[in-house]
Parts: structure tokens; C-alpha cells; sequence
């Protein structure tokens, strides 16, 4: 059997992540789906319908559901029956959609899981205030949670800020190679890794787990959302985007700096010049140019680097496991890092 989250393509269906426990694999199964209710309900609660149509669109199009998940898997080391574990699934999914909503803006996304995104179809005002309907809805709920489960929340969207705001500003003029990556992982670690680590912090906290374990799921979290996304950069040059739901190369072609093109613009051999000379030369302005550039990428040593990087954190994540206790949710938590490691393939 496997653990099982909701694809953006199918949403009748779902789609294999790991394997897992039957008995937790139902357990798991049942708490998404009273999640997605719940998000449902939620967004159906707007007063004003336009709002309610908006936040649907976001919500409800679609995605893994991870950090459901992970919610899901943190409240499994303590007791996952107790009030408020699924409405700490449905806060994380909320938080997430709303920085899914400034993101396209900020990286002027025409798509998101395969549909037009909100900024594209009503313009980035009206995707801005949709995100921000969304963070108001998470903090609502996080109202309603232990004490510890609202800080919690309060903390990751500042995180989550910081992160944009740091991605927006950039590194600092003349910054070298290495200040550029000390630059990169500080903003994945606010807008991906946070969220990751505080959904199996809030699961685990609201099934009253140990502080010990609380602190061991957060650490791996805070890896495996690294690493998470690292491998969202290796498919934003890889993958089709008939399978990732993503435009192909829309970081490359928005001026974001994904890690694999920061490591190619380090790397100073000369067989790695021209394509040093591509990404220096300003975004591609026709998609022939576009597809040159993607190729070239493919083709360097800055993906097998990337990867390495990526392996590396996967590892910490493990490692971080140490103090977590043998068992299913424990397995389904290692076999999660399988799966990362395995998207761009």
C-alpha cells in the first residue's frame, strides 16, 4: 500500500508516494479527505462571492497536499485523535496557497498546476489580496489551537515574508559566488523549508507529542523542505510541463536564480563559459533562445551538483530522525526523501 496525496492533473484520482502501514495509509487517507472538506467549507465562508470564487480557485485546483501530510504524520508520535489535527492540515494548505498567490506575482506566472493562475486571468492586485484573504483565513484557525500551535503559525509567516522579501531584494551588489548560494538557501529556508518543518511541528504538537520529538520532526523538516525545493529547480529545467503542471523553465525565464544556474555561474572552467555567458546576457527574449538556454543547462555539470546538494540534505533529514521512533509513520517519513530524490528523474 502507499501513502497517497492528490495530484494536480487528476483530481478523481491519486497518486503513490510512499509505502506505508494499511491501517496508518487509511488512518492518513481519512485525514486528508476531512481536510479537503474542510478547506472547502472554508473558502465557501467568504462573504463577498468573487473572494470565495478566488480562494477556491486556489485552494481547491489541485497539488500534493505535503504539508497536509506531513501535519498528518507529525500528529502519528503523539495522540493523532485529539481536536484541532485536520484544522492544523487545513491552516498549513491555506498558508501555502497564499504564497503560492504572491509568488506568481512576484515571478509574473501565467500557469499554476496546469491552469491559468490568478494573476494571469485578474491581474496581480487581485492575486495579492487573495493571498492575503488566505493568510487572514490561517490566522483565524490558528487562533483556535494550543497556544504553542499559534506562535507557530505566527513565526512561519514571517518566515515566509522574510524569505519573499529577501528574494525580491537579491543578494548584495557585487556579492561573490559563495555570498549568492548563503543567499539562496536563506531564502528557500523561509519560503519552503518553514512551512515543511511547521507542519510536522503543528501535527505533532496538537497530538500532544514529546518536545523532544517535536524539535526532531522540525529539523527534518526544515532538511527535506530544502531539499524539496532543490528539486523543484532541477524540474523547473527538466521536466515537461505537461507532467509537472509547471511552465518549463519559468524561473530560468522570470530572472530567478535557481540554484542550478547560481552553480553555473560559479563554476569559472572554461568549458562552462558559454553557457556562463547565456545566463549573463539578460533573459531570453524568443523561445528558441529560451530552449538554447534550457539545453545547455541540461547539459552541465551544474545539475549533477545541484543534485549532489539535494542528496545532502536528504541525508541530514535522516539523520534527524535518529531521535524520532521506529514505526510506520517513521517509515512513511524516510521513504518521502525516496520519493524527493526521485522527482526530476
Amino acid at each position: 500500500m502507499a501513502v497517497l496525496t492528490r495530484t494536480a492533473h487528476d483530481r478523481g484520482s491519486l497518486a503513490g508516494m510512499a509505502e506505508c502501514d494499511p491501517e496508518l495509509e487509511a488512518r492518513l487517507r481519512r485525514g486528508l479527505e476531512a481536510t479537503e472538506d474542510q478547506l472547502r467549507a472554508c473558502v465557501a465562508e467568504a462573504r463577498h462571492p468573487a473572494v470565495a470564487a478566488l480562494a477556491g480557485q486556489v485552494v481547491t485546483g489541485g497539488g500534493k497536499r505535503l504539508r497536509p501530510l506531513m501535519v498528518l504524520l507529525g500528529a502519528e508520535f503523539g495522540d493523532h485523535a485529539r481536536p484541532g489535527v485536520t484544522d492544523a492540515a487545513m491552516l498549513v494548505e491555506l498558508v501555502h496557497a497564499a504564497s503560492l498567490c504572491h509568488d506568481d506575482v512576484m515571478d509574473q506566472a501565467g500557469t499554476r498546476r496546469g491552469a491559468p493562475s490568478v494573476n494571469a486571468v485578474h491581474g496581480n492586485r487581485t492575486a495579492v489580496l487573495t493571498g492575503n484573504w488566505l493568510l487572514a483565513k490561517g490566522g483565524a484557525i490558528a487562533a483556535g489551537l494550543e497556544r504553542q500551535g499559534l506562535l507557530l503559525h505566527t513565526r512561519v509567516t514571517e518566515r515566509l515574508v522574510a524569505g519573499q522579501v529577501r528574494e525580491l531584494t537579491g543578494p548584495a551588489a557585487g556579492s561573490s559566488p559563495a555570498d549568492a548560494l548563503a543567499h539562496y538557501f536563506a531564502v528557500i529556508s523561509g519560503k519552503s523549508a518553514s512551512l515543511i518543518s511547521v507542519s510536522l511541528r503543528l501535527g505533532a504538537v496538537q497530538a500532544a507529542a514529546p518536545d523532544v520529538l517535536v524539535r526532531a520532526l522540525g529539523e527534518y523538516g526544515e532538511h527535506l523542505g530544502l531539499a524539496f525545493q532543490i528539486s523543484d529547480d532541477l524540474l523547473d529545467i527538466t521536466s515537461d510541463s505537461s507532467v509537472s503542471g509547471k511552465e518549463q523553465g519559468k524561473d530560468l525565464a522570470a530572472g530567478v536564480s535557481s540554484l542550478p544556474v547560481l552553480l553555473a555561474l560559479a563554476d569559472e572552467r572554461p568549458k562552462a563559459r558559454k553557457l556562463r555567458e547565456l545566463l549573463t546576457s539578460g533573459r531570453p527574449t524568443t523561445a528558441r533562445q529560451h530552449r538554447r538556454l534550457l539545453a545547455q543547462l541540461r547539459a552541465s555539470d551544474a545539475m549533477a551538483e545541484a543534485r549532489a546538494m539535494m542528496h545532502d540534505q536528504l541525508g541530514l533529514a535522516r539523520a534527524a530522525l535518529a531521535d524520532v521512533p521506529d514505526g510506520p509513520a517513521r517509515d512513511v517519513l524516510d521513504s518521502i526523501c525516496d520519493f524527493v530524490a526521485r522527482r526530476d528523474r
